[in-house]
């Protein structure tokens, strides 16, 4: 049987270890990781093997040779060209020939019965495999859904916690048979997920998915290889050790040949010993590999580590949680911290230390007693996920300190041509000004430049990139709600949200530290740009049906929350006739975050003044300008879903429309009111970058959110709360009535919503259980799942950043939609088990 193994790949998030090799050949347990699976295929039946070479081929060709002595015949490919993943197997097409196919990644490590796979396959007459395993964080992953038999219905790859429908994803092994091979155009990029799957779906090719028993890890990152060695020597997973087993007291060792090992040595738990390893009196070894040719020194003591071929650790050095890649050298007494890694060739003087989490590059020096420290120390926190959507948040001054934002800028800079520039603004908070410059000393030193609008609000960073002159957007602020924690926000060229596929992309390169910096003469520059506000105060009003404002002199009460948007909106309101009362219309950098007591205090004193005024309305703009909350002219305090359907019920009154968008948690009286109209509701994820994503490709009336955020067509492209306040007065002066007229038709549903615990490990299983629950129900899978009963409905997504699902249940009916709540907090519960 014939397997193709793909090796092309960078290791780009396992540097430094692959610094000096590609990937498929970075040691696992003191041999390749290729060559565990080129075993595994062995084992399994597969004697012809062909490699998809891309990266530093030599090193893999040089290595398995004509694959003989590891009893297989190896044939390579060389790419000339990133043709993507279907791609490059359809350039095997000659090696393929008539037959069925079995495609694996040479950098994964498993012990899968890729033999009980294929039967899998010939008895259901699947024109492609899919082989799945059970993941506790599919994040990664492409995740994937199978009928009882095993056909698959449904996949995603690389979802967000809202999308995650099960726990079985896609491991990167596939059964083919030839016709699916032959459907991959030649010489294009053309990608298994993204292309050709969708393709055998669309066109009801039989598609399954064989659920394997078994262990399977992808070694993406340092974290991954790290686990992968301790699942090895804990023998969670199956792989063949050419060594002798040998029981030690308390500890199980695997030795290699030509050991000397001095009789005092100390070994405990399990210790992979390679051929010709010297270990000198009195040293202490607990949970390591250990490679060929190794000297460790007396009294050396070396824990949970990880040490390459060819290394020397001198007398009393200690190691703990470390990596030490082939020929370094680390002297006496030298101390390596946790997760602290040596390259090649390197050199640790005597008495040195190097801190936790520090890296030194190939062939470096640290000096005698010197002190290597780290810019940052990682906690769990970064190791988990940096972005959330496209925004990067932590402890001011302490997660979010001026050394992680400068590395961050220029992580962003070194993306981008040297003639590229990036917009910046921030809030007026001290630490967001720190944040901010340090953000822009990185990217300058990358060699892109900046464009510093200072403490505009986020709406002018995106109006900003709307004139196609920078190549994306930066927005640093005190989290509305923690004034202890920043968030740094990013946007791409057109004034978008950041996708999750370029957050991740950062975050990768983020992570490697591999990314250049300028030369004198190419440092990048700071630019103040000019006339940016006038531009956006014309645009705004060409959006605006101006006459009809003006002719109704509407009388507003405005909080601007001591915000930016004060330096915008005045001359605004002046041009539409207004009579305007304002209210903390400053900047103020000590009230940057807004907690609930005090929304609510100005919430109250907002009602008060436009009773007491007689005002038409009273509007409280969020510090960024891109929530409003507003309060009629009765006083009443209206919510942010009841919002929501006043302005639908306001726009649809005086719009033609064919179809509006909100996120899946809006209220079912947006149907209610659109079915009025005959127009279309389409559902999108809950959050923003969807919001502006539905606006561009669907091009609805417009879009509105559940946070106070609307999008309207003709001026932004994302939430823009001054934007939306007059859009409301020009609502309001077309249709002829106020909210408070029709506030008291749309307050007969009610909506409630709790927190569940759930486990890191357990929201995958969970998501599978509530998919099966579900099957029979109307249900909308945008952004976790909602099941729909006809007069009421529940809502269950996995939180994104804490151990917890969120429910929101709906009905016309308090009661009601507090035993459903009850119910599905139950029913999480016993998912958990």
């Amino acid at each position: 049987m014939k397997a193709i193994i793909m090796a092309g790949g960078f290791g780009t998030r396992l540097r430094p270890l692959t610094l000096g090799l590609p990937k498929p050949m970075v040691p696992m347990a003191n041999r390749p990781m290729m060559e565990h699976i080129v075993t595994l295929l062995k084992k399994h039946g597969f004697g012809r093997i062909l490699s998809l070479l891309y990266f530093q081929p030599e090193a893999i060709t040089g290595y398995f040779e004509d694959g003989s002595k590891f009893g297989v015949k190896m044939d390579y490919l060389r790419a000339k060209d990133d043709f993507g993943t279907a791609g490059s197997v359809r350039n095997a097409a000659d090696f393929i020939g008539n037959e069925r196919i079995v495609i694996i990644s040479g950098d994964v490590l498993t012990d899968f019965d890729l033999g009980a796979a294929m039967k899998f396959h010939q008895e259901r007459g699947a024109a492609a495999t899919m082989v799945l395993t059970h993941m506790e964080n599919p994040l990664q992953y492409g995740v994937v859904i199978t009928d009882d038999d095993g056909k698959i219905t449904r996949f995603l790859e690389k979802p967000t916690w809202g999308e995650v429908f099960s726990d079985k994803v896609n491991t990167g092994i596939y059964i083919l048979e030839p016709e699916v091979v032959n459907m991959i155009p030649q010489q294009k990029f053309y990608d298994f997920s993204k292309d050709l799957f969708p393709r055998v779906l669309s066109e009801k090719m039989p598609m399954y998915g064989y659920t394997a028993d078994g262990y399977w890890r992808d070694v993406g990152n340092l974290t991954e290889y790290m686990q992968a060695h301790k699942d090895i020597l804990a023998g969670v997973v199956k792989v063949d050790l050419p060594l002798n087993e040998l029981k030690y007291k308390d500890a199980t060792l695997w030795i290699g040949k030509n050991e000397d090992v001095d009789s005092t040595v100390s070994f405990d738990d399990v210790v992979i010993l390679g051929d010709d390893v010297s270990v000198g009196a009195g040293a202490s070894i607990r949970n390591c590999v250990i490679g060929d040719r190794t000297v460790i020194g007396e009294d050396a003591e070396i824990d949970n580590s990880i040490i390459w071929d060819g290394v020397t650790i001198g007398d009393g050095a200690k190691l703990k949680q470390a990596m030490v890649l082939s020929n370094a050298t680390i002297m006496s007494g030298a101390v390596l911290e946790e997760n602290s890694i040596i390259s090649e060739n390197s050199r640790i003087g005597r008495g040195a230390l190097v801190k936790a989490g520090c890296k030194v590059w190939p062939g470096k020096e640290v000096e005698d007693e010197a002190t290597l420290a780290t810019s940052l120390i990682w906690g769990e926190k970064w190791n988990r996920e940096l972005f959330t959507d496209a925004k990067v948040s932590g402890l001011a001054n302490v997660e979010i300190t001026p050394e992680f934002a400068a590395k961050l800028g220029a992580t962003l800079g070194s993306t981008l041509p040297n003639d590229q520039s990036i917009v910046i603004s921030r809030d007026a908070g001290n630490a967001s000004r720190m944040i901010a410059r340090s953000l822009v000393t990185g990217i300058l030193s990358a060699g892109a430049d900046t464009a510093d609008i200072r403490t505009l609000p986020i709406p002018l960073v995106r109006y900003a990139l709307k004139t196609g002159k920078h190549a994306g957007g930066i927005h640093v602020r005190h989290s509305p709600m923690n004034e202890e924690m920043i968030d740094i926000i990013f946007f791409d060229e057109k004034g978008m949200d950041l996708p999750s596929s370029r957050a991740k992309s950062l975050e990768r390169l983020f992570f490697s530290e591999d990314f250049p910096r300028a030369k004198v003469g190419d440092i990048g520059k700071i630019d103040y740009p000019i006339r940016l506000l006038e531009s956006y105060r014309q645009d705004f009003l060409d959006a605006i049906d101006v006459d009809i404002v003006k002719k109704r002199r509407f009388k507003v009460v405005i909080d601007y929350d001591c915000g930016g948007a004060v330096e915008v909106f005045p001359a605004i309101f002046a041009a539409l006739n207004c009579e305007v009362i304002s209210l903390n219309a400053f900047i103020d950098p000590s009230k940057v975050a807004r907690t609930k007591e005090r929304t609510e205090t100005s919430l109250q004193t907002l009602s008060s003044i436009v009773q007491s005024l007689n005002a038409d309305v009273g509007i409280l703009l969020d510090n960024n300008s891109e929530k409003i909350r507003v309060v009629d002219r009765l006083g009443n305090k209206i919510s942010d879903m009841l919002l929501l359907l006043l302005v639908t019920s306001l726009y649809l009154r005086s719009n033609l429309a064919k179809t509006i968008c909100v996120p899946v948690v809006a209220s079912m009286g947006v149907e209610e009111i659109a079915s009025e109209y005959g127009v279309q509701v389409v559902r999108v994820r809950n959050d923003h970058l969807a919001m502006m994503e539905a606006m561009m490709k669907l091009q609805p009336g417009f879009v509105g959110g559940t946070r106070g955020g609307f999008i309207f067509p003709g001026f932004q492209r994302g939430a823009d709360a001054m934007f939306g306040a007059v859009k409301i007065l020009e609502l309001m002066a077309k249709s002829g009535v106020t909210l408070a007229e029709i506030r008291g038709d749309y307050e007969r549903f009610y909506m409630d919503e709790i927190e569940v615990h759930c486990g890191w490990d357990r929201k995958g299983r969970v998501m599978r259980r509530l998919m099966e629950h579900s099957t029979t129900y109307r249900r909308d899978l945008v952004d976790g799942v909602r099941i729909n009963f006809g007069d009421h409905w529940v809502l269950v997504t996995p939180d994104r950043n804490k151990a917890a699902f969120r429910v929101v249940a709906e009905s016309r009916e308090m009661a009601q939609t507090k035993a459903v709540l009850e119910k599905y907090a139950k029913l999480i519960a016993e998912w958990q088990e």
